[in-house]
């Protein structure tokens, strides 16, 4: 799809508009099949999973990130020649879809109780196929270079059967079993939550101290607890058998208040003698270490909440009472009974619901699990072995640590929107079938009344088996044979329990091999000051309006540039002027640079019969090192420093330096040899910066390389760049390195001493032997760049009379100012400047020679004062030095 306009094809004059661009060449490659992928003989597989967003979800600055980096990396190994498949799709997201549902729901005064299962799913699939959807469109906005055409969705019938297989698998294996244990419950979504979906926050809370009359004395054992409410569900106190303190009391009876329940007092290795008084109670329907005491000691367990967070009929005469309302009005009754011994302020972690953010209820509740120990013994074995590799390293630490101490995962759901568990229950003798599908008749009487167990999966259990169930599996699928294992995961990580350790272990107990060969943990999107972005706090920008005001080039850049490896990104969205200006100087350059490759053929052209200038020899060298160390920081996941190169080189030595010369030829004679080597070098060096630019900005980079002389029907399938060793030149390198030192030196006098850009100059440089030649075979650069009209370069040069100087290795430079300057008004500027830095200097001096000041002030405005010391010390000296270069006496 070439591009051409009235000025033979160059980039429009002006700063680059993104919106003339970005949907114009999305649209192009899916019409192209760009991102398309299939099992091939000649090409070896790349592929990555991409981890589904929530069918409920809307595009984040966490999205951009992670789906900024895969990106990245499908697109490099795409040029690279691999037979790359980014398989997108999405989770159903059981809790918030329902949830989201059910509020559009009660907005039509109907509640899904009133509907009824089946009717209330099919609310659930309209809503997804009218809403569900928009992530992925926005996906697409960002310009991710997914095959679209592989789209899967957690519940779509593929997923769906292999989630059914995997259970009954597991169910016959043993691995699944039914039992009642203390879970964390949810009252909002009533529905259990896995120990990962309970997330704990710091909170400031209170120490309740509460005596409990010991029966047939007139004596109490004072017990501390954090929830007074759970008290009525009490059935023991314990104590550590260490404990001197209560020897005397061990085997007696304790008294619950208002219930008058009469409790043993028992010994536990469990209790810690310095928490509280030394005494707990034990409440093993409420709490998950008091469930265990019980079971040791026998004890039966008392619940004494609904799922709704009321307070049961086993409450008494706080049955009814919200928790919390219950709370209240016990810690009044226990106060006027004079059995609050006393509260005291204690901070400690309260599990919050992960979707709706209420604090979650430890609660005895039956419930399916399934046995993780089994399975995450190759994991860990995995991990061990280098099968799977983490990158930065120090994540497989905290991998290894949660599977080493894993706990067995609740899998059942109170919910209807999900994987119904394929369980099936006799109504006539109990017994319990595995199956897919309604069984005929039960296997252990003649009964055909089976029933299916009413909850579903959590979420997870389908997100595990995400890497093989895409790909076909159960099925031994040709894509499955070709892309499994997948090459690369990219997650934060916030999901490493959640999902990434769940996915190794589904992929050695389902296919015998690890799901993906390494895992990049990228960092967390915070705002400028570190708190996590959300809505509530009002600090979590919208990326479509960012893209609509930046590009979405920009965007990307930015976020890659801000990612140190593996640690969290503080974003503000005034950072990305530094992709907005960055994508306008590549647009720019690209003009110039094409606007003079016209009738250039690069297919007729070879290096061989070409001279090269030292400019032509040193960017060729350059762009050899960049193309290496390009490929070898993508190859070690550092998107940040791959980035931070390829901004260098484009704007430091390309558009710096290399352009500006290459003026030299390109407003000279076209006919000339000179001309031919700067149009090759120039193509041939902006060819291969956009090749190494695509990942990044795949849309300016596609728009400006259509523009170039012999491009190709994309960019996305052009070949990714390879390094030469043979274009390195160390001689160029260093030559040119002398030549930008001499350049640099005389730009910084004519703007320090405040030479007009229009004023030509002259120079004198007085240099050793190896600085001599090499300037004087690049005299000519060296005027142009400094607008210098005359340069005497010589090993005896003298200093000038009235001369502004500079030295730099191997050479003093001076520049003749009577002529060039009016020197009376330009010592008097100086001089104004001299006067104001003094001042300043002794004002930052006087405050910090005061010792209180020193003492008090925090110490980074102390140091803030110290730096500006010294940037006011050599402000002053540079401005008495220039003083002396005109012929002034300081002040």
């Amino acid at each position: 799809m070439r591009e051409e306009n009235s000025e033979e094809g160059r980039p429009a004059a002006g700063p680059y508009d993104p919106s003339q661009v970005e949907e114009k060449w999305y649209s192009y490659w899916l019409e192209k099949g760009c991102f398309s992928a299939s099992p091939r003989e000649d090409a070896r597989p790349y592929c990555i999973v991409i981890p589904p967003p929530n069918v409920t979800g809307i595009l984040t600055m966490g999205h951009v990130l992670n789906n900024t980096l895969q990106d990245i990396i499908i697109r490099w190994r795409r040029m690279e020649g691999y037979e790359t498949l980014w398989l997108p799709g999405t989770d159903h997201a059981g809790i918030a879809t329902q949830n989201v549902v059910e509020r559009a729901l009660l907005k039509k005064k109907v509640r899904k109780e009133e509907l009824g299962r089946e009717k209330f799913l099919k609310e659930v699939w309209k809503w997804r196929e009218e809403y569900g959807g928009t992530i992925i469109k926005q996906l697409q906005v960002l310009g991710c270079s997914c095959d679209w055409s592989r789209e899967r969705f957690t519940m779509d019938e593929g997923l769906s059967k292999a989630v059914e297989e995997v259970f009954i698998r597991l169910y016959n294996k043993g691995l699944i079993y039914r039992g009642n244990y203390i879970i964390n419950w949810c009252p909002r979504c009533r529905t259990a939550l896995s120990d990962e979906e309970a997330e704990h926050v710091d909170t400031q809370g209170s120490l309740y101290y509460i005596k409990y009359p010991i029966q047939g004395t007139q004596k109490h054992v004072t017990v501390a607890t954090t929830r007074p409410e759970t008290m009525l569900g009490d059935v023991a106190v314990a104590v550590s058998p260490k404990d001197p303190r209560f020897k005397h009391a061990i085997g007696r009876m304790a008294v619950l208040p208002f219930l008058r329940r009469e409790m043993p007092i028992i010994a536990d290795d469990y209790v810690d003698p310095k928490f509280g008084t030394g005494a707990v109670k034990v409440t093993p329907a409420h709490d998950p270490n008091d469930f265990e005491v019980g079971k040791r000691h026998k004890l039966e367990p008392v619940v004494v909440m609904n799922e709704d967070g009321t307070m049961n009929e086993n409450a008494g005469d706080f049955a009814g009472m919200d928790r919390f309302d219950c709370r209240k009005k016990l810690l009044e009754a226990l106060e006027d009974r004079g059995l609050l011994a006393k509260t005291e302020p204690y901070e400690y972690a309260i599990g919050h619901c992960y979707r709706c953010h209420t604090i979650v209820e430890p609660f005895l509740s039956e419930q399916w699990f399934v046995k993780m120990k089994p399975l995450a013994a190759p994991a860990i074995e995995a991990a061990r072995k280098g099968e799977v590799k983490f990158f930065p390293k120090r994540w497989n630490k905290v991998y290894l640590h949660w599977l080493e101490g894993i706990r067995d995962w609740c899998i059942s759901r109170q919910l209807w929107w999900g994987h119904r568990i394929p369980i099936w229950y006799c109504n006539e003798c109990g017994e319990i079938h595995a199956s897919a599908s309604r069984p005929e008749r039960c296997k252990k009487c003649p009964s055909r009344s089976l029933r299916q167990d009413s909850d579903v999966l959590d979420t997870w259990f389908s997100s595990w088996l995400w890497p093989f169930s895409t790909l076909g599996w159960p099925e031994e699928t040709e894509d499955l044979k070709y892309f499994y294992p997948t090459s690369l995961l990219v997650s934060a990580h916030d999901i490493i329990f959640f999902w990434i350790a769940r996915m190794v272990m589904a992929g050695f107990e389902f296919t015998g091999r690890a799901p993906f060969a390494h895992v990049h943990i990228h960092g967390i999107v915070r705002d400028e000051i570190g708190r996590r972005m959300s809505k509530s706090l009002g600090n979590s920008p919208d990326p479509l309006d960012i893209m609509e005001e930046y590009g979405t080039d920009a965007l990307r850049f930015t976020m890659t540039l801000l990612t140190p490896t593996g640690q969290d990104i503080l974003f503000s969205s005034k950072k990305l002027d530094t992709g907005k200006h960055f994508a306008n100087k590549l647009w720019n350059a690209s003009r110039l640079a094409i606007a003079n490759l016209e009738g250039f053929d690069p297919s007729r052209v070879s290096q061989k019969s070409l001279t090269l200038s030292l400019e032509d020899r040193w960017i060729l060298s350059r762009l050899s090192r960049l193309t290496k160390e390009t490929g070898r920081n993508l190859t070690t996941y550092r998107f940040n420093l791959a980035a931070r190169c390829l901004y260098e080189f484009a704007w430091g030595e390309l558009c710096d330096w290399y352009l500006e010369l290459a003026k030299i030829r390109f407003y000279g004679d076209k006919e000339s040899p000179g001309y031919q080597s700067a149009q090759f070098v120039t193509h041939r060096v902006l060819d291969s910066l956009l090749r190494l630019l695509h990942p990044f900005m795949p849309f300016i980079t596609e728009e400006i390389w259509q523009r170039l002389p012999g491009s190709g029907e994309s960019i996305v399938r052009a070949r990714w760049p390879r390094s030469s060793k043979a274009l390195v030149d160390e001689e160029a390198e260093e030559q040119m390195l002398v030549l930008q030192r001499a350049v640099s030196a005389i730009r910084n006098i004519r703007s320090e001493m405040n030479v007009a850009p229009s004023r030509k100059a002259s120079v004198l440089i007085k240099a050793d032997s190896r600085t001599l030649g090499i300037l004087k075979e690049n005299e000519g650069s060296l005027k142009f760049l400094c607008r210098v009209d005359r340069a005497e370069i010589s090993p005896s040069v003298e200093k000038p009379r009235l001369a502004a100087s500079s030295v730099s290795e191997g050479m003093e430079i001076y520049m003749p100012l009577e002529g060039l300057i009016d020197v009376e008004v330009e010592q008097r500027r100086l001089n104004k400047e001299l006067e104001k830095a003094r001042d300043d200097l002794q004002a930052t001096l006087k405050k910090l020679t005061n010792r209180d000041f020193v003492m008090k002030a925090k110490p980074e405005v102390v140091e803030r004062e110290r730096q500006k010391l010294k940037t006011l010390e050599t402000v002053t000296n540079k401005l008495e030095r220039h003083l002396g270069a005109l012929g002034a006496s300081e002040g």
